[in-house]
């Protein structure tokens, strides 16, 4: 019996060349302001139109500001790149949902939200966290520009087929620990490249009980195991997610479609080519203290060491950190939280912010950043009243974007500084030139924005 990725992927093969990739037709590809550019160059250079252009959606949120977006954009390089995706939208017949619309956010967190993103579909986007959308049950994966441009003149593109893995994590997930915690647990399980060469199907009690936005989150740190993708089993929590969309099927198209999801499952004598499996009772909130997304650990240990030294490849990681091996972590100070991004800038994420900051108040010198996902998740937030305990606590939702998960915006934390951050990646200078980043869920963040240092989130629960 295949595997859920081999039926998905074997559906959109059009054909295979002899020692050589597979075509694969693509039902949704999505397009940003950074990676999209040269694509619509090559495009114009050969004369060419966009093969399905109703396939195509467009947004800009790598460089938007997340404050008076209804201004002209300061920085000259964001201004441009995010005028020249209107006009190639325009020019190209492709919807794009601008700065300031309704529709508008990270386009990892509006294709899911809009029912664009859908089961059994083939997604890409020139964007390594494209793997967000296999929580649909879809398998859904970053490309390059020169394959954005590919896949605007086919709706194809030239793929090797990945080999399979599948992560079961069994049991329940102890008072405070979150889907960001399991991703962080796997990273440092696996490593950074751990996944390499492999599409991961995640399963398990632990994923099977987790929220649409929670298998959102997981699937999207896929990336940072080296994975090529992850994704889910669509079930009910996915149909009822899906249910209603603007863009999910409807009326007799809906049932169709639910009976051809529900056969989209790995069938029990499936075989993988790596099988691994984790229980739930291992894994405490996480942090991380180094420089990859997997040099992580509980939020009580210590830094790993051999001896009292750094753990080999760790010395220049730690010295940038200006942290010690052996050293615990709690109670140190930080300077800046950031609430958002593709991983947790969802209404689930904002709601376990608000649970931790209730009722308390934001530490004075900690600099906080909380930003919404899309517009309509910063709807959301005022339509259940969060955004009155967050300012109450002391602090301010901004306007949809990638903000402070990358340095492409405004929202840059300065050298030598602190972030405590909801985001992927803690690379040297990720989120400003020397800019420190902390890795952590949405509970350990809050925490940390409450009481201005590194705080176990289970002693505010």
């Amino acid at each position: 019996m295949n595997t859920l990725f081999d039926k998905i992927w074997d559906k959109h093969v059009v054909q295979v060349v002899d020692d050589g990739p597979t075509q694969l037709y693509i039902d949704r590809l999505y397009c940003h302001e950074v990676t999209s550019p040269q694509a619509f160059d090559g495009m114009r250079a050969r004369g060419l139109k966009c093969f399905r252009p109703d396939h195509i959606y467009c947004m800009p949120d790598h460089n938007t500001p997340t404050h008076d977006q209804d201004k002209p954009i300061a920085d000259p390089v964001s201004a441009k790149q995010v005028s020249t995706l209107a006009q190639n939208a325009k020019e190209f017949g492709l919807t794009h949902y601008g700065m300031m619309s309704k529709d508008n956010g990270i386009i990892h967190v509006v294709g899911p939200e809009k029912g664009l993103s859908l089961p059994g579909m083939t997604i890409v986007c020139g964007d390594s966290h494209t793997s967000t959308h296999g929580a649909m049950g879809a398998v859904a994966f970053g490309i390059g520009t020169s394959e954005v441009e590919m896949v605007m003149a086919s709706q194809c593109i030239l793929q090797q087929k990945p080999k399979s893995m599948r992560i079961s994590i069994n049991g329940t997930l102890q008072k405070g620990v979150t889907a960001k915690d399991v991703a962080l647990y796997l990273m440092a399980q696996l490593t950074t490249s751990g996944a390499t060469g492999y599409f991961v199907e995640y399963a398990g009690d632990v994923v099977k009980n987790l929220s649409m936005e929670g298998r959102l989150t997981l699937c999207n740190l896929s990336i940072e195991m080296g994975a090529r993708g992850g994704f889910i089993a669509p079930d009910e929590v996915t149909f009822d997610y899906v249910k209603g969309k603007e863009y999910a099927p409807k009326g007799e198209e809906w049932e169709r479609a639910v009976a051809y999801w529900k056969t989209l499952k790995s069938g029990d004598d499936a075989v993988f080519d790596k099988e691994l499996v984790f229980d739930a009772k291992d894994i405490d909130p996480r942090i991380t203290y180094g420089t990859n997304p997997g040099m992580g650990i509980g939020i009580t240990s210590p830094v790993p060491s051999q001896g009292g030294e750094c753990m080999p490849g760790e010395a220049k990681a730690l010295q940038y950190m200006g942290f010690k091996a052996g050293e615990v972590l709690l109670g140190k100070k930080i300077d800046y939280v950031f609430l958002g991004a593709c991983t947790n800038g969802r209404i689930e994420d904002f709601r376990a912010f608000a649970s931790i900051v209730k009722g308390r108040q934001k530490a004075a010198d900690v600099v906080a950043w909380l930003v919404p996902g899309s517009w309509a998740v910063r709807q959301q937030i005022e339509d259940e009243g969060l955004d009155k305990v967050l300012e109450t606590a002391g602090f301010e939702i901004r306007q949809p974007g990638c903000s402070a998960c990358l340095a492409m915006n405004d929202d840059k934390v300065p050298a030598g500084k602190y972030a405590v951050s909801t985001s992927n990646r803690n690379f040297e200078g990720r989120q400003g030139p020397g800019s420190r980043t902390i890795l952590c869920s949405p509970l350990t963040a809050a925490a940390a924005a409450v009481t201005g240092v590194i705080t176990d989130p289970r002693t505010l629960l």
